[in-house]
Order: C-alpha cells, then sequence, then structure tokens
C-alpha cells in the first residue's frame, strides 16, 4: 500500500469515528436538551403554584402599606392644617388693634413680674408698647421695671428678664404653650366627623 493510499484510509476511519461521535453527541444533546425543558418546566409550574398560594398575602401587604402611605398623607395634612391654625392666631395676636393689644400684655405683665424691677425686652418690630407703656404700668403697679436697650426677634409680646431669669412672653411662646396643652382639643374640633 502506498503512502497515499494508507492516508486516505485513515482519513476515511477519522471521518467514520468523527460521524459516530458527533452522532452519540447529538444524541446527548436531545437527552440533555430534554432534560432541561422538564426541568425548566417544573420549575415554571413550582413557581406558579407558589405565587398562586401567595398572591393573596402579596396583596394584604400591598394593601397595608397602601393604608400607612395614605394615613402618612392625612396626618400630614392634618399637621399642616393645625399648623395654619396656629398661625392664624399668631398673626391675629399681632393684628390687635392697640388697645386690646397693650391690655392683653398689661394682664401678661402682672403675672409675669415677680421682684418689681425686671427688666423688659420688646420686639424689634413692636408698635405700641414703648417707655410711655412701662413707665404708666409702673405707676399703676408700683413696680420699676425698666426697658431693655436690646430688641428681640419675635412678632409681638415681650421678654421679662431678671438676672439670669427670662419669661418669655412673645406671641410665639403663648403659641406654642397653647398649641401643647390644646392640642388635643385642636385636633378634636378640627377633625371630628
Amino acid at each position: 500500500m502506498s503512502l497515499a493510499q494508507i492516508t486516505e484510509k485513515i482519513e476515511r476511519e477519522a471521518r467514520g469515528e468523527a460521524a459516530k461521535i458527533l452522532s452519540r453527541a447529538r444524541e446527548q444533546e436531545s437527552g440533555v436538551k430534554q432534560d432541561t425543558d422538564a426541568e425548566v418546566r417544573r420549575l415554571d409550574q413550582t413557581a406558579r403554584e407558589r405565587f398562586d398560594k401567595e398572591r393573596p398575602e402579596i396583596f394584604r401587604r400591598r394593601e397595608i402599606v397602601a393604608k400607612l402611605d395614605v394615613g402618612k398623607i392625612h396626618l400630614g395634612a392634618q399637621r399642616k392644617l393645625i399648623s395654619e391654625v396656629y398661625a392664624e392666631a399668631l398673626n391675629r395676636l399681632s393684628r390687635l388693634d392697640k388697645r386690646a393689644y397693650t391690655a392683653f400684655c398689661e394682664k401678661l405683665l402682672k403675672k409675669a413680674v415677680e421682684s418689681g424691677d425686671e427688666v423688659i425686652e420688646l420686639s424689634s418690630g413692636e408698635k405700641y408698647l414703648d417707655a410711655a407703656w412701662i413707665e404708666a404700668f409702673n405707676n399703676k403697679n408700683g413696680s420699676k421695671i425698666k426697658l431693655s436697650d436690646r430688641r428681640g426677634d419675635f412678632s409681638g409680646g415681650f421678654i421679662l428678664n431678671k438676672d439670669r431669669i427670662a419669661v418669655n412672653c412673645t406671641w410665639e411662646m403663648l403659641i406654642q404653650a397653647a398649641s401643647e396643652r390644646l392640642e388635643s382639643e385642636v385636633v378634636r374640633r378640627l377633625f371630628s366627623e
């Protein structure tokens, strides 16, 4: 046998062997594909069954979260409305006419005075209380309250100082104290159905 014939015979045998190997690989591929498809179907079925089983719980949880979100929005709206009520109260205090304003401040000052020789700090925008008003108060009540040179950054009322003690009678503090004391009543009146 010649070298060409031997080479051809080896190539033929190799092609035949390669064909057998490819045939077996295709059979294995087909089996693996069938097994994989079966596993995919089984996993899909398991996932569907699990989802169907858990669906009511998922929707129940979503409903709870939605109700909580609505509650937060509702509470935020209520808080905003309450803040607006107190802002309006502060606005009304600031808009009192001179007679009502000074009478209210006089009552506050009478309650706040301890020794009668305190220093009163007024707002930088104070329009009715002044040295003459304080002098009239002192004459009427036998006190010696002095007007501070400092002016505060508040909308109205005053701060009464004695040594290191300050009695805050500003409109802001009065509104804050009232809001803390009356919060449940305000909520009841605004939101009772």
